[in-house]
């Protein structure tokens, strides 16, 4: 099981709304987080994704986002920034058909937006607690 602190990872975040979710579908749901947490680590290993603070501005600082700013210029960190792009971008439509599969609808095989599959979701863990209390 992926734990993190609540307050500063995602792993954490999800893990805090997983213990609202019901237990059938807290365990799919932790799994799905198991599969995904070395996936989403995976791409940013691979595309070189850092989360670093930023401190407080200086003179060496300016010059450090003027250098920033003109390798962002180049056609290679362009290249490469929609390398890393594209990966978020899968990995977030993969993360949606993954939720998609555990909704019911009918028709089962109705294409949904994202929006609709996470109000759908929502509603879904709404009636599946409902069942659980009566």
């Amino acid at each position: 099981m992926i734990s993190g602190d609540p307050k500063t990872t995602w792993q954490g975040r999800v893990m805090n709304t997983l213990m609202m979710a019901p237990g059938s579908l807290q365990q799919q749901l932790e799994l799905d987080l198991n599969v995904m947490a070395p996936l989403v680590q995976q791409a940013k290993e691979k595309t070189g994704i850092k989360t670093e603070t930023k401190g407080p501005k200086t003179k060496a600082a300016t010059s450090r986002e003027e250098k920033r700013r003109r390798r962002r210029a180049t056609a290679k960190y362009r290249s490469a920034h929609a390398t890393r792009e594209r990966i978020r971008v899968e990995a977030f439509n993969l993360a949606f058909a993954e939720l998609r599969k555990l909704l019911p609808t009918l028709p089962p095989d109705k294409k949904l937006s994202k929006i609709e599959i996470l109000r759908l979701a929502i509603c879904y863990i709404s009636y599946l607690n409902h069942v659980l209390d009566v």
